[in-house]
């Protein structure tokens, strides 16, 4: 054979870098069992974690990988060298994976019921490690793991590898499978688990996240070890924990805090609850409330909790999860102002972590990317379909960083926003965060929902003892009490021009007006028929038919003009609703579901600059909003007048106050009993064609009671195991957004037509990274329909076919509506 890079036939590799450094199999195995070791001790797991660790890669001791990676790097010469095999052909099908489950499996089966509970765990984590978690039943009762398992030995190579692996490899891995400890380790969690948990469905649940929290730690020892070998100077700039110590940022956080003189009345009323945020920070892990009225300083209240609580029980990290991209932006930056001044330039980019699907290239170094596959930094703001993901989502990338979320606060910007049919996974796997990784969970909002008094049977979030941060939420609400709601539903509905009427005339009296509806047809309408009755400098419009830097621009100008004062009326979707700091005099609010209503009640008189501010609430009578078309919003709709008539006859039952907590809790215990079927994450044949049935996540995440049933009558012999859960189905089915959209970058300004023309003319589109991430902020996300609509009147132009990469004609982009299905005026086109 040749002997390139000095590499033997005797040497066992794990990888081999571009510049022809070797990684051995046993230097790797042994990496990867150390960091897996760490991670799984977060879980009081350290040995599983250190047993998978090196045995994940036991397979690549085979002759068969060996020979297909010295030929795919050209050690392996096919003119000279005999055991040469064609790479390409073979890329994907020489299963490395199996035999070190395997290995572990025929030990730990022998010691018992307990011993074989806890192999198929273990197992279940090597097996998937490039796939995702595979599942142990499929739907219809095939046994996935049984099969996997039993493995014919020509195709997994167990006997070969263990006859020529290093010896202390498999002492090592021996000796942790014997030992008393990792049996009663794991055992131990089961036990926890079962202890906190006594009801079947959620049980099952919890178990099952148990196994993705280990199969988490693998994923990432695995991908660091590799990464580290392969791109050195990566090694150097992971802080691997090694972060700005609590005391500093805490520090640095309350200098920040007293420097801010009030301006307002109301800012007296933030700072009592940032204090009370303070003085909560002593409290014992457990998951809390922060229930505050909109306005009322969450963001840096909730920070200073999180700070003082992570020092007080020297947790890891604080991570944000916020609802909207679109909101993340502002909040991360307003905390890294705070918690990474200028004056101490060492720890610029070293505190704050932005990660999600809306970056731009200022923000987003090759160094932040890399934190970002595993969220290493002390303070981390990412969506919530990013945290979504990382419980539930498919693959490997996601999964990688679930273990991060232990040991850490977790606060829930605007929790009120979790999707419903995600609401009993959540509540299980916040319980399972809370009660067996050692995290603190707070949920802020305004509108807190009902998260405890769902079904118990089927996931029920079990909160702290006076869970509620906050010392007496009715008189806050009372007393941050700024806007009136004024019922204005007519029988017949309301017209567009009427409700444009009803605008202009509020901009005369209060000197702005923010008019808010449900869908893109009923802004548009009212903002013409408003064209006649104001300024043209005073009208705007909002929708996401814009792009986010259309949008932004289009928020700046209004806000300038309402801090100086001028007449502004703006007409939006409910994008606004959630985390815009505006200030209208008036607002106007199609009806929609309370807790919608509240966040649009806090866009006026947000600073408390008159006595109270009015909110109207107008029924539409052309919106077109059914349960078919916008579900959340028609039911939340639907259910509020119940809560009207409450409070027309009671006031004094609301405190006189229809966004107080007690309308809140009305509203949602009517509004979630009629959504409690659409809590499990209910799925049809149409929308799962791999499930191939009704059934729900929930179920195929727990105690798979259809697919356990098919598996008894295929004679499948599973009666006794502890783990049957479909979990590749079912994270393949799920979305934590449900409607998919596809991505189209929109020549908006001078500035979007530039990007559009480097984009068709980069030459690998696939590389340009930050040319990428710049285009998220000229990117309007559109429905399939309206897709295929513009492709069809070529609209649409091709960047990057592979990619799905789309730009749109200038014609089809309005400067004041954004993104159109069909041409708008030469005159507009040209002005954009």
């Amino acid at each position: 054979m040749s002997d390139k890079m000095g590499i033997q036939d005797c040497d066992f590799i794990a990888h081999i870098r571009k510049d022809g450094g070797v990684q051995k199999l046993r230097a790797h195995l042994q990496g990867v069992a150390i960091c897996s070791k760490e991670n799984a001790a977060k879980l009081d797991l350290p040995l599983a974690g250190e047993v998978i660790g090196l045995l994940h890669d036991l397979g690549k001791y085979s002759q068969s990988f060996q020979h297909y990676l010295k030929s795919a790097v050209g050690i392996f010469d096919q003119d000279v060298d005999e055991e040469y095999v064609d790479a390409v052909s073979l890329k994907g099908k020489i299963d490395h994976s199996t035999a070190g489950a395997q290995f572990l499996w025929l030990i730990l089966e022998q010691k018992g019921a307990v011993g074989s509970a806890i192999g198929q765990l273990l197992a279940l984590c090597i097996v998937s490690h490039h796939s995702g978690l595979i599942d142990c039943l499929e739907p219809e009762g095939k046994d996935v793991f049984g099969k996997r398992i039993q493995k014919l030995d020509e195709k997994t190579h167990l006997a070969e590898v263990q006859s020529c692996a290093d010896e202390e490899i498999l002492t090592r891995a021996k000796a942790l499978l014997d030992s008393p400890e990792l049996i009663a380790e794991t055992k131990n969690l089961l036990s926890a688990i079962k202890l906190k948990e006594k009801n079947e469905r959620p049980l099952h649940q919890q178990i099952g996240l148990a196994v993705r929290f280990l199969f988490s730690c693998l994923i990432d020892a695995d991908r660091i070890d590799t990464a580290n070998f392969e791109q050195r100077k990566v090694a150097a700039n992971r802080p691997q924990g090694d972060y700005v110590p609590w005391a500093v940022l805490i520090e640095r956080l309350e200098k920040a805090l007293a420097a801010f003189a009030p301006r307002h009345p109301i800012d007296r009323l933030r700072q009592q609850i940032s204090a009370e945020c303070k003085d909560a920070a002593v409290r014992s892990a457990g998951i809390y409330t922060l229930t505050v009225p909109t306005g009322g300083g969450k963001t840096l209240a909730s920070l200073r909790f999180a700070l003082h609580h992570a020092e007080q029980r020297k947790l890891d990290r604080i991570i944000y999860v916020i609802p909207f991209t679109s909101i993340i932006d502002q909040n991360a930056k307003a905390v890294r102002d705070i918690l990474e001044p200028k004056e101490f330039p060492q720890d610029q980019g070293k505190v704050v972590l932005e990660h999600h699907s809306s970056v731009t290239p200022e923000k987003q170094t090759w160094r932040e990317k890399m934190l970002c596959e595993n969220w290493d930094a002390p303070v981390v703001y990412t969506t919530m379909v990013q945290l979504l993901e990382t419980l539930f989502g498919s693959g490997t990338r996601g999964a990688r960083r679930m273990h991060q979320l232990a040991n850490a606060v977790l606060i829930f910007d605007e929790i009120q926003t979790l999707p419903i049919r995600c609401v009993h996974l959540f509540n299980n796997a916040i319980n399972f965060l809370s009660e067996q990784c050692n995290s603190t969970v707070v949920l802020c909002t305004a509108t807190q929902p009902l998260l405890h008094k769902v079904a118990v049977d089927q996931g029920a979030i079990r909160l702290a003892d006076g869970h509620e941060i906050v010392g007496d939420v009715r008189q806050l609400f009372a007393d941050l009490k700024r806007v009136e709601v004024i019922d204005q539903r007519r029988p017949n509905g309301w017209s567009f021009s009427e409700i444009a009427d009803l605008a202009s005339s509020e901009v005369e009296r209060a000197g702005s007006c923010l008019a808010i509806v449900n869908t893109k047809n009923a802004a548009k309408q009212i903002f013409l028929s408003s064209q006649a009755l104001v300024d043209a400098e005073s009208l705007f419009h909002l929708s996401t038919d814009m792009c986010p830097m259309h949008r932004k621009s289009e928020l700046a100008k209004i806000k300038a003009r309402l801090e100086s004062g001028l007449p502004t009326l703006c007409v939006s979707t409910q994008l606004i609703e959630a985390g815009v700091d505006v200030d209208f005099g008036a607002v106007i609010r199609s009806m929609a579901g309370l807790d919608s209503i509240a966040q649009a009640a806090g866009r006026c008189n947000r600073n408390g600059k008159s006595a109270r501010g009015r909110v109207y609430l107008v029924n539409p009578s052309d919106e077109h909003v059914t349960r078919k078309n916008l579900e959340d919003i028609a039911v939340g709709r639907d259910t509020v007048p119940t809560v009207l008539d409450y409070f027309r006859d009671m006031p004094e039952r609301y405190g006189h106050d229809l966004l107080g907590p007690q309308a809140l809790n009305d509203y949602y215990a009517h509004y979630f009993f009629q959504r409690q079927k659409d809590m499990g994450y209910p799925v049809s044949p149409k929308e799962a064609k791999a499930i191939g049935r009704n059934d729900s996540l929930l179920c195929l995440l727990s105690e798979n009671g259809i697919s356990f049933a098919e598996a008894g009558r295929k004679g499948e012999q599973i009666s006794t195991r502890l783990l049957n859960q479909s979990f590749m189905s079912a994270a393949e089915a799920f979305k934590a957004i449900d409607s998919p959209t596809q991505g189209v970058v929109v020549p908006w300004g001078e500035a979007g037509a530039d990007l559009i023309g480097r984009l068709h003319g980069a030459y690998d589109i696939s590389l340009e990274g930050e040319l990428l991430r710049e285009a998220q902020q000229f990117t309007v996300n559109v429905f399939p329909y309206v897709f295929d609509t513009l492709f069809k009147a070529e609209a649409l132009h091709v960047i990057k076919e592979g990619l799905r990469i789309y730009s749109l004609d200038p014609r089809y982009y309005s400067k004041q509506f954004g993104l159109a299905t069909e041409p708008v005026s030469l005159m507009e086109t040209l002005n954009v």
